[in-house]
Protein backbone atom coordinates (compact mmCIF):
# COMPACT_ATOMS: atom_id res chain seq x y z
CA UNK A 1 0.00 0.00 0.00
CA UNK A 2 2.95 2.82 0.73
CA UNK A 3 4.39 1.50 -2.63
CA UNK A 4 0.70 2.49 -4.18
CA UNK A 5 0.68 5.22 -2.69
CA UNK A 6 4.68 6.61 -3.89
CA UNK A 7 4.00 5.86 -7.29
CA UNK A 8 0.60 8.37 -7.11
CA UNK A 9 2.63 10.83 -5.99
CA UNK A 10 4.99 10.52 -8.51
CA UNK A 11 2.62 10.96 -11.31
CA UNK A 12 1.46 13.87 -9.54
CA UNK A 13 4.84 15.25 -9.54
CA UNK A 14 5.08 13.89 -13.35
CA UNK A 15 2.25 15.95 -14.66
CA UNK A 16 2.85 18.81 -12.52
CA UNK A 17 6.31 19.14 -14.08
CA UNK A 18 4.51 18.62 -17.56
CA UNK A 19 2.22 21.31 -17.08
CA UNK A 20 4.92 23.96 -16.40
CA UNK A 21 6.41 23.19 -19.86
CA UNK A 22 2.76 24.02 -21.47
CA UNK A 23 2.08 27.79 -21.52
CA UNK A 24 -1.38 29.19 -20.79
CA UNK A 25 -3.75 29.53 -23.96
CA UNK A 26 -3.74 33.17 -23.73
CA UNK A 27 -0.35 33.57 -24.48
CA UNK A 28 -0.53 31.28 -27.68
CA UNK A 29 -2.96 33.46 -29.11
CA UNK A 30 -1.00 36.83 -28.38
CA UNK A 31 1.31 38.14 -31.21
CA UNK A 32 2.86 41.38 -31.64
CA UNK A 33 1.05 43.96 -33.24
CA UNK A 34 3.05 45.04 -35.62
CA UNK A 35 2.66 49.28 -36.60
CA UNK A 36 0.71 49.69 -40.30
CA UNK A 37 0.30 53.39 -40.01
CA UNK A 38 2.31 56.13 -38.32
CA UNK A 39 1.09 59.97 -38.12
CA UNK A 40 3.85 62.14 -38.83
CA UNK A 41 4.94 65.68 -39.72
CA UNK A 42 4.82 66.25 -44.03
CA UNK A 43 7.35 68.89 -44.59
CA UNK A 44 8.11 70.58 -47.65
CA UNK A 45 11.60 69.92 -49.62
CA UNK A 46 13.57 69.68 -52.91
CA UNK A 47 12.77 66.14 -53.64
CA UNK A 48 10.92 65.13 -56.96
CA UNK A 49 7.40 65.20 -57.40
CA UNK A 50 7.01 61.41 -57.25
CA UNK A 51 9.68 60.38 -54.62
CA UNK A 52 9.12 61.11 -50.50
CA UNK A 53 12.30 61.20 -48.42
CA UNK A 54 12.07 58.89 -45.09
CA UNK A 55 13.84 58.18 -42.31
CA UNK A 56 15.34 54.14 -42.60
CA UNK A 57 14.69 53.32 -38.65
CA UNK A 58 10.61 54.67 -39.61
CA UNK A 59 10.64 53.20 -42.97
CA UNK A 60 11.47 49.58 -41.32
CA UNK A 61 8.99 50.00 -38.77
CA UNK A 62 6.29 50.69 -40.94
CA UNK A 63 7.31 47.89 -43.55
CA UNK A 64 8.38 50.59 -46.47
CA UNK A 65 10.52 49.19 -48.70
CA UNK A 66 10.32 50.78 -52.17
CA UNK A 67 6.65 52.73 -52.09
CA UNK A 68 4.74 54.52 -49.25
CA UNK A 69 1.55 56.80 -49.45
CA UNK A 70 1.07 59.74 -47.33
CA UNK A 71 -2.93 60.23 -45.86
CA UNK A 72 -3.94 63.65 -45.62
CA UNK A 73 -7.38 65.67 -45.14
CA UNK A 74 -8.88 62.92 -46.94
CA UNK A 75 -6.16 62.91 -49.83
CA UNK A 76 -3.80 60.41 -50.94
CA UNK A 77 -0.50 60.55 -52.26
CA UNK A 78 1.93 57.50 -53.66
CA UNK A 79 5.40 58.58 -53.87
CA UNK A 80 8.44 56.39 -54.45
CA UNK A 81 10.38 55.80 -50.71
CA UNK A 82 13.92 57.51 -50.69
CA UNK A 83 15.70 56.03 -47.15
CA UNK A 84 17.73 59.20 -45.78
CA UNK A 85 19.39 59.19 -42.65
CA UNK A 86 19.52 63.22 -42.45
CA UNK A 87 15.32 62.87 -42.33
CA UNK A 88 13.95 63.30 -38.71
CA UNK A 89 12.15 60.52 -37.22
CA UNK A 90 9.24 62.01 -37.29
CA UNK A 91 9.21 63.72 -40.76
CA UNK A 92 9.04 62.54 -44.21
CA UNK A 93 9.77 65.39 -46.78
CA UNK A 94 7.57 65.28 -49.86
CA UNK A 95 7.68 67.67 -52.91
CA UNK A 96 6.90 71.42 -52.31
CA UNK A 97 5.20 72.27 -55.64
CA UNK A 98 3.33 69.24 -55.65
CA UNK A 99 1.62 69.77 -52.11
CA UNK A 100 1.09 73.61 -52.61
CA UNK A 101 -1.03 72.18 -55.60
CA UNK A 102 -3.24 70.13 -53.52
CA UNK A 103 -3.27 73.06 -50.61
CA UNK A 104 -1.45 71.10 -48.09
CA UNK A 105 0.80 73.12 -45.76
CA UNK A 106 3.98 72.95 -44.62
CA UNK A 107 4.67 71.11 -41.29
CA UNK A 108 1.17 69.48 -41.78
CA UNK A 109 0.40 66.44 -39.75
CA UNK A 110 -0.29 63.08 -42.40
CA UNK A 111 -0.82 59.28 -41.72
CA UNK A 112 2.05 57.50 -43.48
CA UNK A 113 2.10 53.76 -44.23
CA UNK A 114 3.62 51.18 -46.50
CA UNK A 115 1.19 51.39 -50.11
CA UNK A 116 -0.90 48.56 -50.86
CA UNK A 117 0.39 46.10 -53.12
CA UNK A 118 -2.34 45.64 -55.90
Amino acid sequence: MVEEEKTGEEKKLDVKALMALVPPASALKQREAKVREKRVRVRWSDVPPTKAKINPQLAQELGISDKLEVAVSGKRFSFEAVKDEKVPVNEVHVNEELMKEHGISDNTIAAVRAQKRT
